[in-house]
């Protein structure tokens, strides 16, 4: 019988609570989405142009990543809620800091590395608690939990557009500072992991054995070919993900002809596909296997792509159905990534098996906001950047199918079945 309570009631029924909890804590976590409803109130207020203003969330996203790794070793030491807790302070003083900022420097110090490192220490303890509290359903806990940072902009970008327009952007940082450090450490309180030999129970009879791999019990992440195939991957649909997201309205308007107030409602629309790739392709991993899941994107890749380069002025369904499909496939992957650590190596190294996996995020995202913009400015239009996701959407696929493989499992009983009398 399971005698572990959770917010009052059994595990088995009170683990479901620490999802939409960690949903909250990701919604707040992912206002990084939101970066552009900040950028025209600051290139105004600091005088700076279009490329400076998208530095601070370059750079954020870069600390993010490089910040996770590190996370995933002070939860084994100081435990969850102490890491989200410090991770939402900092990021709070992040965006406290950001309302001081009176020039550039200051503003990617601010923005980018103080609420970029807070958000890099916070973002993975939610997943590391789902992935935990739900080795039975591993997929689809991770793929929910995850879906709040996807969905932060329908909530966070009119919340910010409304507290900009009513007390200015200086004011907005700094309400959003101190709202987000309360939300997130009040949430940290009740993140906590499972007891070691805590197990679902499956069935009506005995919690469910735990199985471990041979090749996993052997070897460190570093040392399989499974952990570079995953970062590739991860990092060519990070890439392709968040180059479109970074040129979603610009395209809009520069080769569909979109009004700008149009281009950013189809914007809040592409935010509800990147929301649900999370569950959808954390499903489909956990009922299939990394490779199929890596393989679907990249295809859903491929197709947006040729939509996009056959795009012409007028266009709007074909620029919204393949800018759906590439949000979607960015928020696969952002589901695909942790299940597949999951899946391929030692669970228990979760935290920091996932953190190092994802400083592939961190080099897609420092490439990916870069190049389509520099290749708009070589070229002179934003459909010339559809031709590199295309192949690299090939190339992924290539190297999912070689190098996302799994060992077969040697199962190892690790916790005897007990029956009821």
């Amino acid at each position: 019988m399971d005698t572990i309570k959770l917010f009052g009631m059994p595990a088995q029924r009170g683990r479901w609570l620490l999802i939409p909890l960690g949903i909250v804590v990701l919604l707040c976590l992912g206002t990084v989405y939101s970066w552009s409803i900040f950028r025209k109130p600051l290139e105004k207020l600091l005088n700076i142009g279009a490329t400076e203003s998208l530095l601070p969330f370059t750079v954020l996203l870069v600390v993010f990543a490089l910040l996770m790794p590190i996370a995933g070793f002070l939860i084994d030491r100081f435990g969850s809620r102490v890491v989200t807790a410090v991770g939402g302070v900092v990021m709070g003083v992040g965006y406290i800091l950001t309302s001081f900022a009176t020039n550039e420097p200051m503003l990617v110090f601010a923005y980018g590395l103080v609420a970029g490192a807070g958000i890099g220490i916070a973002y993975g303890v939610p997943l590391a608690v789902s992935a935990k509290w739900f080795p039975d359903k591993k997929g689809i806990a991770v793929g929910l939990t995850v879906i709040g940072f996807g969905l932060s902009p329908l909530i966070t970008a009119p919340l910010a557009k409304n507290l900009i327009d009513a007390y200015g952007v200086r004011q907005t940082f700094t309400i959003l500072g101190i709202a987000f450090s309360v939300i997130v450490v009040a949430i940290a309180t009740q993140l906590k992991m499972p007891p070691p030999e805590w197990q679902p129970i499956t069935g009506s009879t005995a919690p469910a054995a735990r199985i471990t791999t041979a090749r996993t019990t052997t070897e460190k992440i570093w040392q399989t070919q499974s952990f570079y195939g995953l970062w590739i991957c991860y990092t060519i649909g990070t890439f392709v993900g968040l180059s479109a997201i970074g040129i979603s309205s610009p395209v809009a308007q520069e080769i569909i002809k979109l009004d700008s107030t149009t281009a950013a409602m189809t914007v809040s629309l592409f935010a509800i596909f990147n929301g649900l790739g999370r569950p959808l392709f954390g499903w489909v991993t956990d009922r299939f296997n990394p490779k199929i899941a890596a393989i679907a994107v990249y295809a859903i890749v491929l197709m947006a792509s040729i939509l996009m380069l056959n795009a012409r002025t007028g266009d709007t369904f074909t620029y919204i159905l393949a800018f759906a499909l590439f949000w979607l496939s960015l928020g696969g992957w952002l589901a695909i990534a942790p299940i597949a650590t999951l899946t391929l190596f030692r669970s228990e190294n979760y935290a920091k098996n996932y953190g190092i996996v994802f400083t592939a995020y961190g080099v897609g995202a420092f490439f990916g906001t870069i190049i389509a913009g520099r290749i708009r400015d070589i070229f002179g239009s934003y459909t010339y950047a559809f031709y590199p996701m295309a192949g690299l959407a090939l190339a992924g696929t290539i190297v999912a199918v070689f190098f996302l493989k799994r060992l077969p499992a040697m199962p190892e009983i690790l916790e005897e079945p007990v029956a009821r009398s």
